[in-house]
């Protein structure tokens, strides 16, 4: 069934966004991913071509953008004659920000500072329901940080450690 929605999937981003069939599918790639839809899966084969500038870009490069669908990309581009647009400004035009974060900067600048990584950003783009067997116990796995301050100062406030001196707990 999964196959199927990619599929079809892909056969409107041929008919209304532009796409040809050699984009989507090579030798090299002759399936499509099934975690990720085709457009996502396409961005991240085309990283170098990302982000884009929103108030700059053209249609056509708007439209490539995963979380940008045709009636979000023209109000995009009638809206920004008016002014710059901010993250704000597409949330409220319809954008999938959540998709579209990792491929847009608005005025120079991202929603957030993210990594321009392939793998970190299908980590972050594949669906819950759609995640690998392995992710589906409910575990979830991440490399620590040593500068995650949030995780450490829950793990001092656990064991009874403020600040930069330990404290007696009892």
């Amino acid at each position: 069934m999964l196959r199927e929605h990619r599929l079809y999937q892909a056969d409107w981003l041929l008919r209304f966004y532009g796409f040809e069939a050699k984009e989507l599918l090579s030798e090299q790639r002759p399936n499509f991913n099934i975690l990720l839809d085709p457009k996502a899966d396409w961005a991240l084969q085309h990283l170098e071509q990302f982000p884009v500038e929103i108030n700059r870009a053209d249609y056509q490069m708007i439209l490539r953008v995963p979380g940008i669908g045709v009636t979000s990309a023209k109000r995009i581009v009638k809206a920004r004659r008016t002014g710059n647009l901010s993250f704000e400004d597409l949330k409220k035009i319809g954008v999938v920000l959540k998709r579209a974060l990792y491929f847009i900067t608005c005025s120079g600048r991202m929603m957030y500072p993210t990594k321009m990584d392939e793998d970190y950003i299908t980590r972050n783009l594949i669906d819950p329901k759609e995640k690998l067997p392995f992710d589906q116990d409910g575990m979830t796995y991440r490399q620590l940080s040593l500068f995650d301050d949030g995780q450490v100062l829950q793990w001092k406030q656990g064991i009874g450690i403020a600040g930069s001196g330990l404290q007696s707990t009892g």
